[in-house]
């Protein structure tokens, strides 16, 4: 299938997980370590999707403030929301990840109640568009 067009749902990860809204940062950290990702979206209690947390967020806004881990929640680490629908075509996923410089975009599936169905990564990307396109991403993210 040619990226121009594919479709978010057809590159995304699946199955993501959230760390609830008024969760602890030492809860976030346990589920990090036991899923093996460095970042979580967060989800309120509505089971919609109130922002992302990374590790380095953790260790940046948490530790290196001398916050303490097992009293704050979650919500305070959300910071500024990105998302993508799950239908729209994947070079807008692209656009919007490298305009904001992030590596990990929520899916939403605006169709059934806005619910988080999954995750757009730099390894779905890297799996499914061209070199060039690859090496541009690289270049805008990490520059």
């Amino acid at each position: 299938m040619a990226t121009e067009t594919m479709r978010v749902r057809d590159i995304m990860t699946e199955g993501t997980q959230c760390v609830g809204e008024n969760q602890t940062m030492l809860d976030a950290c346990r589920m990090m370590r036991d899923l093996g990702v460095g970042s979580l979206p967060i989800c309120g209690t509505d089971d919609r999707l109130k922002g992302m947390i990374t590790d380095r967020d953790i260790v940046v806004e948490c530790c290196a403030e001398g916050r303490d881990l097992s009293t704050t929640r979650a919500s305070e680490l959300a910071g500024t929301l990105f998302w993508i629908d799950a239908d729209a075509p994947i070079t807008e996923a692209l656009e919007m990840m490298e305009t904001h410089q992030i590596k990990r975009l929520p899916v939403i599936d605006v169709r059934d109640s806005h619910r988080l169905i999954g995750m757009v990564t730099e390894q779905n990307l890297a799996r499914n568009i061209s070199d060039d396109q690859l090496a541009e991403f690289v270049e805008r993210v990490y520059a």
